[in-house]
């Protein structure tokens, strides 16, 4: 084997490796307190999204939304979408969720890629089930969700509020353009 060769692999090593590394030692948050009781039925249906902490999938999109519905197998259908407009077009997701201990708590996973799941966990709801704050396994993942595009100040700041309590970094935001 030359000498590039040995470079390459090594390099694409540790590349690898801090991938690992990162991934496990990423601040992660104990199980956080889930809205309990959840009510389902008033839950499912459209949701705007507010704001996000960006990742890869939604990462300059605009006018993002989630629509939940239940499937016959017991599971829940998750549409989500949003406008590129960088590339002017429609971007789709379809998953499913589950619940982690029954239906009377917001703890849920969710899956687009096949077996592979992601928390998703509804730490604060209104009880008209107009807003809600999400948090994912990690720091990495929140959403506010609204059943329409904008937010009063007074939930806003309180869902702000729990969120910077909990160590999320509120000011890494992205509030969707609707």
């Amino acid at each position: 084997m030359n000498i590039d060769k040995k470079k390459s692999l090594l390099l694409l090593a540790a590349v690898a490796l801090g991938t690992v590394a990162y991934n496990a030692l990423k601040p992660v948050i104990s199980r956080p307190d889930v809205v309990d009781p959840f009510d389902l039925d008033k839950y499912l249906g459209k949701w705007f999204e507010i704001a996000r902490l960006d990742f890869r999938w939604e990462r300059g999109l605009s006018q993002v939304s989630a629509e939940y519905s239940k499937n016959k197998n017991g599971t829940i259908r998750v549409n989500n979408q949003g406008y590129s407009e960088e590339k002017e077009q429609w971007k789709q997701s379809i998953g499913r969720a589950k619940f982690v201990n029954g239906p009377h708590e917001g703890a849920l996973k969710v899956s687009f890629f096949g077996p592979f799941y992601n928390g998703y966990n509804i730490v604060k709801i209104t009880p008209d089930y107009k807003y809600a704050l999400i948090f994912g396994d990690n720091l990495d993942y929140m959403w506010i969700l609204g059943r329409d595009t904008a937010i009063p100040e007074k939930i806003r700041n309180e869902f702000l509020t729990y969120a910077l309590q909990c160590g999320y970094e509120t000011g890494n935001l992205v509030w969707t353009k609707h």
